[in-house]
């Protein structure tokens, strides 16, 4: 007999209070995209309705709202993509908010019949807090194909950038705050003025993120300095396809990640990326990548790709090759295992 069709309730806040511009909301986006491309469960999206499992992708009052419902008892799934030390560096006085994350965190995890983690940092941190909610391991997917490089998105990703149509440009993408080494990003521009650095993010926590006066001088101190250094603001996740094929490497020197979506995306595009030498990394991917330590390092990466061609093909094919850990194929099947598992429970829901 044939299983009935389960529905699939995928919520996050990010969508209702306009943080578009978020890793969060892309991963959101990316699978309600990758549950609607194939037919084995239906998928509900935030206000639209109801389903027989609830999965969010972010953590506050509307999904502890929604997972109230007594339909949802014993059926809420929760992707980790934050946790207490994702404010170092985001937010001012971290220090003194992390006992109250902590608290919080702990409290959302456990308020979730199954957490998914999305590294094995992730994964560790939800164990630390003496979690006692189900946790399984599966990867924030990415459809590659829609990244995938051409000359047309290249043209129409310099033009959205205001870059030059020839030379060499250095990409990086993040919010605009100490975490996402933006820092170390203007020190490595500094070195290079022949070639132009575009960063693309903004600042979703505004006035409150953390250093804001210390940024906002360096930017203005070095955007004096380097007329080729473009701050872009931020752009619709449909456009990023173009902003990553306009640049030539992607410079990610962020000092505190999860499982960031930005050099994976970048990886589908063909684009070379330099990560940041972290822990977590060695960790969590499963396949070797390119990584400096520190301004030196990414100086030294950026010139020899700049200097070898043969380099640069090869550190492209490190990129990519990245790329398929996160198959959306694979994770979707994952994902819908998982929701069979939970929305098949007796006696939970109403």
């Amino acid at each position: 007999m044939e299983r009935p069709r389960l529905s699939v309730h995928v919520i996050s806040e990010t969508e209702l209070l306009m943080m578009k511009s978020q890793g969060v909301h892309t991963a959101f986006l990316d699978c309600v995209e990758m549950l609607k491309s194939g037919n084995e469960v239906r998928c509900v999206v935030n206000q639209e309705g109801w389903g027989d499992v609830l999965h969010a992708h972010s953590y506050g009052p509307y999904y502890i709202w929604k997972g109230l419902m007594r339909k949802y008892r014993g059926r809420r799934i929760l992707t980790v993509h934050v946790i207490p030390e994702s404010i170092k560096g985001s937010l001012p006085a971290w220090r003194l908010l992390m006992p109250m994350a902590r608290w919080y965190f702990k409290f959302v995890y456990s308020f979730s019949d199954v957490c998914i983690a999305i590294s094995p940092l992730v994964e560790e941190t939800i164990r630390s807090l003496k979690v006692k909610t189900k946790v399984v391991r599966i990867d924030n997917p990415v459809i590659a194909e829609k990244f995938r490089s051409t000359p047309r998105k290249r043209t129409a990703g310099r033009q959205l950038l205001n870059a030059p149509d020839a030379g060499f440009v250095v990409l990086g993408v993040g919010q605009i705050e100490g975490r996402k080494g933006i820092e170390d990003f203007l020190a490595v521009a500094a070195r290079f003025p022949q070639l132009t650095f575009v960063w693309v993010g903004g600042r979703p926590f505004g006035p409150f993120t953390e250093g804001i006066h210390r940024l906002n001088r360096q930017i203005a101190e070095a955007k004096k300095n380097n007329h080729r250094l473009i701050f872009a603001g931020t752009f619709p996740q449909k456009q990023m396809p173009l902003i990553y094929n306009a640049a030539d490497i992607l410079l990610f020197p962020s000092l505190q990640e999860n499982s960031p979506l930005v050099p994976i995306e970048a990886g589908a595009a063909s684009l070379p990326v330099i990560f940041r030498d972290l822990p977590e990394y060695a960790r969590l991917y499963k396949h070797p990548y390119l990584k400096a330590e520190n301004v030196e390092g990414f100086c030294s990466l950026v010139k020899k790709m700049i200097d070898d061609t043969r380099f640069y093909r090869e550190a492209s094919e490190i990129s990519r090759k990245i790329v398929t850990q996160f198959d959306d194929t694979a994770i979707r099947r994952q994902l819908i295992s998982l929701y069979r598992e939970v929305g098949e429970r007796k006696g939970t829901a109403a």
